[in-house]
């Protein structure tokens, strides 16, 4: 795993701020969370947190936070971090998704992973010696801490007026990791030692934990925000130099367009290849695709890389195509094979996992459209039933990208896609039903573009 460039003070912030933060671990892909606080005072656990932390005298809890370093370094540690726990830690000791932030403030939101560690061989586990490890080598990007069952007779006093009436072990303490000691292998020091912390329950948050970091980091709302992202890769990705020149050209998308330019959206198999194909003749228009293919060479490194640095690719993506719209559009009409609408409702419903309600609430600043990116005259959105889709998908018999597979995998994944496509506020997407004949599907659109866009 890469080093960070640098340390940052937000390791010793997030520590200082231990007390006020929630945790949010995600159980599993559905959207189960366990959510908890911690508090001076001793008080049960939250049975969630009791059902799922590991059985057993010796049994421990850890927490792994990258919270350290700049941005694209920070991104590409808590990317690296999750294969390198899986590939070293013992079986059945898998790291969950964690997230810790400040209720309500935004950007206050950490990553990392959860653990649990069921070893019955007694502290220090190999676990707690894989740990150590990682510790010593970023602790200038991670926080880390353990959690550990408490006995009755260490803890004389609850919450005033609580009895403990439930089996022994239903407290749980928190102990925040310092920098071990090279010298010392056999015990961990921890910040504060004497103040003990205790895991305690605390209310679900309104939204999803991710929503907090998703302006910026998932969806970028500026030109300016996503080039920031690329300059800071200059050094670490090569790649981001070609792209950032390309950019560079998009000053001339500011111009009205005196044709109507046409997006169409859709997941992939309901119909857009054959749309975009069909308007463009009947209309003798342009057609053009978002990400443009002057990215193509650059595409595939970038998938590679956390949401982070691929969501920038991307949103520069539609600038450059917003600039090839604008000159196309001088001329005749322009269909655009997906546009913004693609860009953010995928990366929403990436970065928010589980049902539907977990998105940001509709009416959401996170569904504006970019002030500084143009608008088409229409949107049409290519909606189909899930089993025609997947049947269509198997004829073509192709490719798909990690998100598509994800949406043949994850019904719950395809479902915050589509709801996310249709809050996008800006011009807002017109559904139409992609079942019937292409003809039909054709002759639905073109009616469309005759009622909704200027000649």
């Amino acid at each position: 795993m890469a080093r960070p460039s640098r340390a940052m003070s937000l390791v010793a912030a997030v520590a200082a701020q231990w007390s006020s933060r929630v945790s949010s671990v995600e159980l599993d892909p559905r959207g189960s969370f366990l959510h908890f606080a911690l508090r001076e005072r001793a008080r049960r656990a939250p049975r969630e947190f009791r059902d799922a932390a590991p059985g057993g005298p010796t049994a421990r809890c850890y927490a792994v936070l990258v919270c350290g370093g700049d941005r694209v370094p920070q991104a590409r540690l808590h990317r690296d971090l999750g294969d390198w726990l899986r590939d070293r830690l013992p079986a059945g000791c898998d790291p969950l998704p964690l997230s810790s932030y400040l209720p309500r403030v935004r950007d206050s939101l950490v990553r990392g992973y959860f653990l649990r560690d069921a070893s019955v061989s007694g502290p220090p586990s190999l676990t707690e010696w894989v740990l150590r490890d990682l510790h010593r080598e970023h602790r200038d990007a991670l926080v880390m801490c353990s959690y550990r069952r408490r006995r009755k007779e260490e803890d004389e006093d609850g919450e005033d007026g609580e009895e403990d009436e439930e089996e022994d072990g239903s407290r749980w303490s928190q102990h925040l990791w310092s920098s071990p000691p090279e010298e010392s292998q056999d015990k961990v020091q921890v910040h504060g030692s004497s103040r003990c912390l205790y895991v305690v329950p605390c209310e679900a948050p309104d939204y999803h934990p991710s929503v907090l970091n998703i302006a910026n980091s998932d969806v970028f709302y500026s030109l300016a925000e996503a080039c920031k992202v690329l300059e800071e890769c200059r050094d670490i990705i090569p790649e981001s130099r070609a792209v950032l020149q390309l950019v560079g050209q998009t000053a001339a998308a500011r111009q009205s367009p005196g044709s109507p330019v046409v997006v169409i959206e859709g997941l992939d198999a309901t119909g857009k290849t054959t749309l975009t194909q069909s308007l463009r003749e009947a209309l003798g228009a342009s057609l053009l695709q978002s990400p443009p293919q002057c990215l193509s060479p650059w595409r595939a490194r970038f998938d590679q890389e956390p949401p982070l640095i691929r969501r920038a690719f991307y949103a520069v993506g539609n600038y450059i195509t917003a600039r090839q719209m604008g000159q196309g559009a001088s001329q005749a009409p322009v269909i655009v094979d997906r546009y913004w609408h693609s860009t953010a409702a995928y990366a929403i419903a990436t970065a928010v996992s589980g049902p539907v309600s977990n998105l940001p609430p509709e009416g959401s600043e996170l569904y504006l459209w970019p002030a500084d990116l143009p608008q088409p005259s229409l949107v049409v959105l290519l909606t189909l039933d899930p089993q025609e889709r997947r049947r269509r998908l198997q004829d073509r018999g192709q490719g798909q990208t990690n998100e598509e597979q994800q949406l043949d995998h994850n019904h719950l994944f395809r479902l915050r896609v589509e709801e996310a496509y249709r809050r996008i506020r800006g011009p807002v997407c017109v559904a139409v039903d992609a079942a019937p004949s292409a003809d039909k599907v054709l002759q639905q659109v073109l009616l469309l573009i005759r009622d909704n866009c200027r000649s």
